[in-house]
């Protein structure tokens, strides 16, 4: 059982069951994100005060967390293993080998770790009282934010590795829990490519028309 538990292939399905429910959590952040396009900020401050106060939220939040922190864990884990079990470099490899987001997948997740601590701390950290600001009026703080160009180009630039990061995740974690087959794998594909290009771009149309139009 032990032998299981450390296994590269235990820590690739829980990484690939932490990365699906991270992937579900990303649709409904969206949805509550475009709030922030309306002009009465009432909407986006009571929804995210609902979430803030309530108690099966708070009991989700901790579930997210160590979604977050499982993900993030076993990621670097099988990065390193990779590393330590082939320490000389090809100098050339095939490419039906290895894909090209599939090799740099540890330098996306880390580009988007950067972007999500920095998000914690203008928001998540705000509301558990650890930074200040007003947590009561998040949708004034998001505006202000989404005012200052250097901000809202990380923001864009951290969507768009984050769709390259979706992209290959989501047919990954499939592939990892062994839904292969030759019939429903291109249909798998394609739901995983138009989520890693709606959703980011969800993302990234708010600070868009805040930054240009508000």
């Amino acid at each position: 059982m032990s032998s299981f538990l450390g296994s590269s292939l235990t820590k690739k399905i829980v990484m690939a069951f932490a990365g699906l429910f991270l992937i579900m959590f990303l649709l409904v952040h969206l949805g509550l994100n475009l709030f922030l396009l309306s002009d009465d900020p009432g909407p986006f401050n009571k929804a995210a005060h609902f979430m803030a106060s309530n108690p099966v939220i708070k009991i989700f939040e901790l579930v997210l967390m160590g979604g977050f922190l499982l993900h993030i864990l076993w990621g670097v884990i099988l990065q390193i293993q990779n590393w330590l079990a082939r320490p000389v470099r090809y100098k050339k490899m095939a490419e039906t080998q290895i894909s090209f987001f599939s090799k740099y997948m540890i330098y996306t997740g880390g580009i988007i770790l950067i972007f999500l601590i920095i998000h914690f701390v203008n928001f998540y950290f705000v509301k558990l009282g650890l930074v200040e600001g007003d947590h009561e009026n998040f949708y004034g703080m998001a505006h202000e934010l989404f005012q200052l160009p250097g901000y809202v180009v990380f923001y864009l630039v951290a969507l768009l590795i984050l769709g390259f990061h979706l992209n290959h995740a989501f047919q990954s974690a499939f592939q990892t829990l062994g839904l292969n087959h030759e019939t429903y794998t291109p249909c798998i594909k394609f739901v995983g490519l138009a989520y890693s290009i709606v959703v980011p771009a969800g993302y990234a149309v708010i600070p868009l028309i805040i930054y240009f139009v508000k």
